[in-house]
């Protein structure tokens, strides 16, 4: 074993100095070579970056992933340098029970349709939701945790590294300082009347030695002051580069709104696509409905009750010829027979597009006006709407009504 006693001695006296330098610098007993004021700038930017990163780094896991335990077990995978497993979403999980659900309850009938298009809608957020966490971890965690375990931990060993040449200059000028005081107090001239001649040749020996240990600290001085502004001048170059890396983590932090923004917009879509299906066949549950539904509150509410009510604006209902609708024969809506109410109509914005799905049904454009009204005994999800001469049915969740 190669073991050296001298570089080891010099190690520790070297680290006895310090110590000893920054003790005194702390009880105000020493003095400290003070940067200059834009160099502390530099250095308070550094560690709000820093700091500030953290926070949104780890912020943005949680965004991600929710769960804890996930996020460790990803972190363990991640420093054994080893492929983190696939993972099932929960969008996904819930597509699975949901179609196995609809198998035992029976694919054909009307729940069990709804929970398998409601499954498959399930799934399809999951794989979204999947490929938006991939894409923020590789276009903006990535790059946020290489500036913390590259560029940082660079930054801040050349920093200990001026700190320390900064106790090595601030220990060299408290050296010659002392010197230079021992070196005037043994040049001071003695007197001959108390003082032996044999004293005399001792203090101008004394004199030399402490002028040859002035020379040496003045030595010593002029190395640790350039080693001191050499290392100052690397470390403040590393300092300058936090705007490169501001404007880095500024491109990152687009593209991950850019990623945002297309996930939510699959979302809405998915789930627009989804409502309209459901929306096309949900008169089945029309009859059943009706039947199981409880009588509402205006029937039920005594006479006197009900007269004091404030009155709440409905939508105007076609007639019936016989119980039946004039408009509705067997479920079957003819836009061409529907005539508005004698009572009047409602007007209505329509909030978001939606294609016909049939020839009964009226498309419409976002932000457009038309008239509504409804039809006994058609579903409440729908109204019949209005426009120049086009007639046909609407989904009141598209709709605006207005008074």
């Amino acid at each position: 074993m190669d073991f050296n006693v001298k570089k080891l001695a010099s190690d520790a006296g070297v680290f006895f100095s310090r110590a000893m330098q920054f003790t005194e610098e702390k009880l105000g007993q020493a003095e400290k070579t003070e940067l200059d004021a834009h160099f502390e700038n530099l250095m308070a930017r550094a560690d709000c970056t820093k700091n500030w990163t953290e926070k949104i780094l780890r912020q943005t896991e949680v965004l991600l992933q929710p769960n804890l335990s996930a996020r460790v077990e990803e972190f363990l995978y991640e420093k054994l340098d080893r492929k983190v497993p696939s993972r099932v979403t929960n969008g996904e999980l819930l597509a699975q029970y949901m179609t196995e659900a609809a198998n035992d309850f029976g694919p054909g009938t009307p729940y069990g349709k709804t929970l398998i298009k409601v499954g498959e809608t399930q799934r399809r957020l999951g794989a979204a939701e999947r490929d938006f966490i991939q894409s923020a971890s590789i276009n903006f965690l990535t790059p946020l945790r290489n500036f913390l375990e590259g560029d940082w931990r660079t930054i801040s060993k050349e920093r200990r590294t001026l700190q320390n040449c900064r106790l090595d200059l601030d220990a060299c000028k408290a050296r010659l300082k002392k010197a230079k005081a021992a070196e005037a107090k043994a040049a001071a001239v003695p007197d001959f009347q108390e003082t032996r001649p044999r004293n005399y040749v001792l203090s101008a020996s004394a004199s030399a030695l402490w002028s040859d240990e002035v020379e040496k600290a003045e030595h010593e001085l002029r190395l640790t002051q350039t080693e001191f502004d050499r290392q100052a001048e690397v470390t403040r170059l590393l300092l300058e580069g936090i705007s490169s890396t501001h404007v880095n983590h500024l491109r990152c932090l687009h593209e991950f709104v850019e990623s945002q923004t297309n996930y939510y917009a699959q979302c809405y879509q998915y789930m627009l696509d989804l409502q309209k299906q459901l929306g096309r066949f949900s008169g089945t549950f029309v009859g059943n409905a009706e039947s199981t539904s409880p009588p509402s509150a205006a029937a039920s509410a005594p006479a006197g009750a009900a007269a004091s009510l404030p009155a709440v604006p409905t939508i105007p209902v076609v007639p019936t010829i016989g119980g039946v609708p004039n408009a509705v024969a067997e479920g079957v809506l003819n836009p061409n027979e529907v005539k508005p109410p004698a009572s009047g109509t409602r007007k209505a914005r329509v909030l978001y597009d939606y294609e016909a799905a049939d020839s009964t049904e009226l498309a419409l454009l976002a932000d457009e006006m038309i008239t509504v009204y409804s039809l006994p005994g058609m579903d409440p999800d729908w109204l019949i709407g209005e426009r120049g001469n086009q007639k046909g049915k609407v989904p009141v969740t598209y709709l605006e009504l207005l008074s």
